[in-house]
């Protein structure tokens, strides 16, 4: 049987218990199988076993011959679960599930899979909605809501096909042509 993974990081800072809720919903358990999906693995934080044994969820993804898998966090970082989307041997491009935070929007897009970037709107000063919306108008992601995961996971079957590479070439757009890294500089006050 050929494999395919959805791998969901709520990130290192912030409790994002609406996100896991979410995915561990029927509704969208059932959209998982529905696009072919095997496994679900979780970074589900400090409050993410308790969700998981409250959810019992593991016995109702059962119902949906999903595998659930989960961890606190990772001091290595997410690379090696994300990775685990990516197709292979025996294995179908899944999909990463990702607060919309910048650290983590980038690792998924330099491994170049399709991401679905869902803002935790309950943070003071909120950065992710802005992030998630331009990223999303730019071709690199979908911008989920965590209200309606299941037409996001349909969208980023969309996204697969049309989905724009990371790094952007920036070099016609900037003159000096150093790109995002010329970018970065001039907003760090970095100027030759």
């Amino acid at each position: 049987m050929t494999q395919k993974v959805c791998f969901v990081t709520i990130g290192a800072t912030a409790a994002f218990d609406q996100l896991l809720q979410a995915v561990l919903a029927s509704r969208f358990l059932q959209a998982l199988q529905a696009s072919g999906y095997s496994t679900l693995s979780l970074q589900y934080g400090k409050n993410g076993q308790q969700i998981l044994a409250d959810l019992d969820a593991t016995a109702r993804a059962k119902n949906y011959d999903i595998q659930v898998t989960g961890f606190d966090f990772n001091k290595q970082g997410l690379g090696k679960e994300m990775w685990a989307a990516k197709s292979g041997k025996d294995q179908d491009e899944g999909v990463v599930i990702s607060h919309a935070g910048s650290g983590s929007i980038l690792d998924a897009l330099r491994i170049d899979v399709p991401l679905i970037a869902v803002p935790n709107t309950s943070l003071l000063h909120n950065h992710q909605v802005e992030l998630a919306e331009e990223m999303a108008r730019l071709g690199y992601l979908v911008h989920g809501d965590v209200n309606d995961l299941p037409a996001a996971l349909q969208e980023s079957e969309v996204l697969r096909k049309e989905r724009q590479a990371w790094p952007p070439d920036n070099r016609k757009a900037d003159p000096s042509g150093r790109g995002l890294a010329g970018v970065m500089d001039e907003e760090m006050g970095f100027y030759d």
